[in-house]
């Protein structure tokens, strides 16, 4: 048996759900204990989470989300079950990307 990816480099590699190929895993499971942070930690890449925080960001923004109430918290807990394994997150009714400085 070959060895693995991990033993060689000393990174935890997983096949991405976002990307659909090995890539470097999180290093911990988000949200410890609970069953979607463990998905995650199984499925998605470090890149891919990176991408995922950015659109979060975005997302509490544009939502104005209040991060010690619960009805935001599962919002986000939701959009990001979405994002990762759904037909992805919804972008707010009103949301226009700022354009790229050229």
């Amino acid at each position: 048996m070959p060895p693995r990816e991990e033993d060689l480099t000393g990174k935890r590699t997983v096949m991405c759900v976002k990307f659909g190929k090995q890539m470097v895993g999180l290093d911990e499971a988000p949200f410890d204990g609970h069953p979607l942070g463990q998905r995650i930690y199984e499925n998605v890449s470090k890149e891919a989470w990176r991408m995922w925080v950015e659109h979060m960001k975005m997302l509490m923004n544009e939502y104005r989300l209040n991060l010690g109430t619960k009805e935001a918290q599962d919002f986000l807990l939701v959009q990001m079950e979405q994002y990762f394994f759904g037909d992805g997150a919804q972008l707010p009714p009103d949301f226009t990307p700022q354009k790229s400085k050229s």
